[in-house]
């Protein structure tokens, strides 16, 4: 499997991921959900208003979110056309990352992995609303990111 990333954003942050670091995430991520192809994601990382903006027209919430997944949903027909299918948009808060990665006390790029990791599995249908849900989600999250040496981001140190 073969994952591209398209980064955009003009969010200013003391560190953001690269295109290589984000497209391993990603790959572990569609290695544990057993998804093989070629895929492209596009990752934009924008500031708290603009996360509010979007969290407010999409789902109704007056805040800013760390991650926000919008699938694609493109037409198999149409899609498998194409060199990598897109499987949609994910949209990251470097303030809001690296918040919740001090007050959490995790690394940085360990919460940026878990949370790009987590905005795929949106994409990919995977939802946490239900106990069941959750349950699936986190194991798969868990999963790429052992892959990846990264500890399990639900333990409470």
């Amino acid at each position: 499997m073969n994952a591209k990333v398209e980064l955009s954003g003009d969010a200013i942050a003391d560190w953001l991921p690269d295109e290589s670091l984000c497209e391993t995430w990603i790959n572990a991520a569609l290695a544990c959900a057993d998804k093989h192809g070629h895929y492209v994601v596009s990752v934009r990382f924008v500031d708290e208003s603009e996360s509010t903006a979007i969290n407010n027209q999409y789902r109704g919430k007056n805040s800013a979110s760390n991650v926000l997944s919008f699938p694609a949903n493109i037409p198999g027909n149409i899609s498998s056309l194409l060199e990598f299918e897109p499987l949609g948009d994910i949209v990251l808060c470097p303030e809001i990352v690296a918040e919740e990665a001090d007050s959490q006390n995790k690394s940085l790029a360990s919460h940026w992995a878990h949370l790009l990791i987590h905005g795929l599995l949106h994409l990919l249908a995977y939802d946490h609303q239900h106990r069941g849900g959750a349950e699936v989600m986190e194991a798969l999250e868990i999963k790429a990111l052992e892959r990846l040496s990264i500890p399990n981001p639900y333990l409470v140190v």
